[in-house]
């Protein structure tokens, strides 16, 4: 018989909740870095594993939590905590925090930062469309009382948004946020196809600059692959470069 995991989202608290039920093994392990990669592909500032209705049938298996945790360790950056064991020991390879229940896994994380640090948009895959996120970082750095970061953050998204209009061409999200000294820009669209980088071009070569770019100008950078696609991602700041 083979193995079955199911997960349920609760976007009613304070943190995504994520509640897994059924068996963890080697089966199972890469549907539930999908569901958890997809929650966190929408920037949440915390979230919350449910294990209680999870039965662990090979140990191993629990180190695809650690993938996960280092997969968004820069982007989203968000804090990660499970809840619904006691068992400690087991959950250790995963490298989360473990609490006994939900309660006490949200008091932990504490209250939410403010939600106008966190901004997205949808776009649609066509001409004007890197104009109005760069419009959009304006405007949230205004918000934010950091021009200094303007700059940077909009060069960074017009390569961003121009790969998914002229390759992707598929609908995407701009998700900007703010994480005390540094910012992230991030862009996710509907294609598998990942971003290659293989460091300098030629002075004398045509357009392949984009991600060129990004390195320069951005502390960290990389991508999250999706069921449904790919998040592209960059940190920005004097901060995070240190």
């Amino acid at each position: 018989m083979p193995s079955e995991v199911r997960h349920r989202v609760d976007r009613g608290q304070a943190y995504p909740l994520v509640r897994l039920a059924g068996v963890l093994d080697d089966a199972t392990a890469a549907p539930i870095r999908s569901a958890l990669l997809g929650v966190l592909a929408a920037q949440p500032e915390a979230l919350v594993v449910d294990i209680a209705g999870l039965r662990v049938i090979e140990a191993a298996a629990v180190t695809v939590l650690r993938e996960v945790l280092d997969e968004t360790r820069d982007w989203p950056g968000s804090h990660l905590a499970l809840c619904g064991s006691s068992d400690t020991i087991a959950w250790r390879p995963s490298g989360w925090p473990v609490w006994p229940d939900q309660a006490g896994a949200f008091a932990a994380l504490g209250d939410p930062g403010p939600e106008q640090h966190r901004v997205s948009v949808e776009l649609a895959p066509e001409a004007g469309a890197a104009r109005l996120a760069r419009e959009l970082i304006t405007e949230v750095c205004a918000r934010w009382d950091r021009p200094d970061l303007v700059g940077d953050a909009c060069i960074t998204a017009t390569e961003m948004v121009n790969n998914v209009v002229v390759h992707a061409r598929t609908p995407m999200r701009v998700l900007l946020a703010l994480h005390g000294g540094t910012m992230s820009v991030a862009v996710r669209d509907g294609s598998a196809a990942l971003p290659h980088f293989a460091g300098p071009v030629a002075p004398t070569v045509y357009g392949s600059r984009g991600l060129l770019l990004i390195d320069t100008i951005a502390a960290r950078w990389g991508h999250l692959r999706l069921a449904d696609g790919k998040v592209v991602w960059a940190r920005l700041g004097a901060a995070s470069a240190a």
